[in-house]
């Protein structure tokens, strides 16, 4: 099935955010200007991630799956994974993954804490525990959140990227670091270092 991001006509087309949050309830579209990640967002850190053909690459809290859906259409060679905890979210990113036509996406309903990091090459992590810290905008009140999240969270994180083979690339957005072992090199910084893109040495 031919992807539905292609325009009438054209080839390779990228559609506006607008049109993507469209795919998606309003009620899930109003949460994309704190929540889901912008399109040059996705296209950059595809770039930086799709390293080979059939490169595996995780997405930490995917939500409505955005990101994997983008960067799939931008990284065709690539396999795109989404882990979600919120099982309402991993439904409306399945059905929008059967809308765009898109082949190379699986979302999986959990918490990344039971997931095998060794199963994946490379990540991307748009701060998905930032939400746990008091004063921050929620997505729903379906799960729960706390200052000691956070920190296992971060935790948790640090230890299985530190484990990870030199060469693992992260991008992070938003992200204040605390995941973040020193074993990983920046490589390049945009958008006023909000995305950065990070190799294991």
């Amino acid at each position: 099935m031919p992807s539905r991001f292609l325009q009438p006509g054209a080839t390779n087309s990228l559609l506006s955010d607008q049109w993507f949050n469209e795919q998606y309830p309003p009620s899930i579209a109003a949460l994309t200007e704190r929540h889901w990640t912008p399109l040059i967002v996705a296209k950059r850190a595809a770039e930086f991630l799709a390293t080979g053909n059939q490169v595996r690459i995780l997405d930490i809290g995917s939500g409505v799956g955005k990101f994997c859906l983008s960067a799939a259409h931008f990284a065709p060679h690539a396999l795109f994974f989404g882990i979600e905890q919120r099982k309402r979210l991993v439904h409306y990113a399945d059905k929008a993954r059967e809308s765009l036509g898109l082949e190379n996406v699986s979302f999986i309903h959990g918490n990344f804490t039971q997931i095998d990091f060794k199963d994946y090459d490379h990540f991307y992590f748009y701060n998905s525990f930032y939400e746990n810290l008091d004063g921050t905008d929620k997505i729903d009140d379906s799960i729960e959140y706390s200052g000691e999240l956070f920190n296992y969270y971060n935790r948790y994180l640090y230890r299985q990227l530190d484990a990870r083979s030199p060469g693992t690339r992260l991008v992070t957005y938003h992200s204040l670091e605390d995941e973040l072992p020193p074993s990983y090199h920046l490589a390049d910084c945009m958008m006023n270092d909000l995305l950065k893109f990070w190799v294991k040495a």
